[in-house]
């Protein structure tokens, strides 16, 4: 075994940081997920408003994931995150102020958008920050166990924090969005005295270089995520993907409400648990998987099918059991599919730019978001939800020739340690040596 591939003190430690700042994140963000659409019915939208509310969340991540991923590549990491904190935390208090004045659909959209650039600030920042530190302290091991066992400490968090939500959401619907700006606000402290960039320089920018300076790092991370066919058709299949479960995962809060015709709210945070119980199972099996399985996009390929036909599955559903199974079995696709495509992209993206090629990624799934929203959100209000989870699971399916091309391209971060064979000819846009050349003991 190469000495690359053992795991130093330092590099644990690191690890063990990052899973701590990401199950508190989590833990503060998903406290209002099971009850977001709830809450925003309650402050007097319609469904289709909801929708169109939540689209301008993911229009917030488009406008501003290239450039918040420069300023985590500039300024650095520790510096974005912590902007992310304070954003995300500052932008939940509006949004419980205007549900109080009942401010309508115009000022939550602007609200929505600021809770999305939070977000941005945070996408590609944490990853990278975990990324340039353990190759600092000498790991090069496969990471796509590292990322599944964050998924996993990350879905944990997401139980604690949707059933708590829920049951806080049964008292007062704003009480969740308090109890999240209060949790981001501590997690501040701790990220201000203990989070530190490893292994990435921040440039020195004033403000008058830094918009010289942001744009040659946006051109150059750009290049890396559009200019590299495999990546630019694994984001492709992203944004299908998530354009369809940004909507769903929204969409069955009142949808099963419906189906159980009763108006219990905790209910809807008990399903959010199981769905984070589902990921978690999910991101379990990669560590399976991965035993015979020699490349990312096979994975990519199965995952894919089990998630649109669970999906097809939630609307054929005639009672909220069924529909509950068949939504957990997309779930479970999803946590396998989530670290792998991960390790995918970070396998190709350079150290310079590795934040800003995360952030495109996410800037491309978040316009996926904002189409899927804005037309499921518009074909449910007319033809209900059951019908809107058939069309977007089938359509969701497009994904597959986009995995399948990055499949034919053969780049060296498609396969997993120990079975890359020599002799391939490789399609990444040029690149650092990748991580994933060695197994993780």
């Amino acid at each position: 075994m190469s000495t690359a591939s053992v795991m130093s003190p330092e590099a644990a430690g690191l690890i063990k940081k990052y899973y701590a700042y990401s199950a508190m994140y989590t833990l503060a963000a998903s406290i209002i997920w099971g009850i977001n659409t709830l809450f925003l019915l309650n402050a007097g939208l319609s469904i289709s408003e909801v929708f169109l509310a939540n689209a301008a969340f993911s229009a917030g991540i488009v406008l501003f994931e290239i450039p918040t991923g420069v300023v985590a590549d500039t300024i650095g990491r520790r510096t974005s995150f912590l902007f992310s904190l304070v954003v995300l935390a500052s932008s939940t208090l509006v949004y419980v102020y205007l549900a109080e004045i009942s401010a309508g659909i115009v000022a939550f959209c602007l609200a929505s958008v600021f809770i999305g650039l939070g977000f941005t600030f945070y996408s590609g920042a944490m990853e990278a920050w975990l990324v340039d530190g353990v190759s600092e302290y000498g790991f090069s091991g496969d990471l796509d166990k590292v990322f599944a066992n964050a998924q996993i400490v990350s879905g944990v968090s997401m139980i604690v924090g949707t059933v708590s939500g829920g049951f806080l959401g049964q008292v007062n619907l704003s009480i969740p969005f308090v109890v999240r700006a209060s949790l981001l606000g501590i997690l501040f402290v701790f990220a201000y005295f203990g989070m530190h960039d490893i292994g990435f320089q921040p440039r020195k920018v004033t403000l008058r270089t830094l918009p010289a300076e942001a744009k040659s790092v946006a051109v150059r991370g750009t290049r890396h995520a559009w200019g590299s066919r495999p990546l630019r058709a694994i984001m492709i299949a992203g944004a299908i993907q998530m354009g369809f479960f940004i909507w769903a995962w929204y969409a069955w809060q009142p949808y099963f409400l419906e189906l159980l015709e009763k108006d219990a709210v905790w209910i809807a945070g008990i399903v959010a648990a199981l769905m984070s119980l589902a990921m978690i199972a999910g991101n379990g099996l990669v560590r399976f998987f991965t035993r015979f399985c020699g490349r990312r996009t096979t994975l990519l390929l199965w995952t894919s099918v089990v998630f649109a036909l669970g999906s097809i599955g939630v609307g054929l559903a005639t009672s909220f059991p069924l529909a509950l199974l068949s939504l957990l079995i997309g779930a479970v696709a999803l946590g396998v599919q989530m670290p792998i495509r991960q390790t995918f992209i970070h396998g190709i993206a350079p150290s310079s730019e590795r934040a800003t090629v995360v952030s495109f990624d996410s800037m491309i799934t978040g316009i996926g978001g904002v189409g899927g929203q804005v037309a499921l959100g518009g074909f449910s209000e007319r033809h209900g939800y059951a019908a809107a989870y058939i069309v977007g699971g089938t359509f969701v399916l497009l994904a597959l020739p986009f995995i399948l091309l990055a499949r034919r391209l053969k780049p060296d971060a498609d396969r997993f340690e120990g079975t890359k064979t020599p002799d391939v000819p490789s399609h990444d846009a040029p690149a650092e040596p990748r991580i994933g050349d060695e197994e993780l003991s």
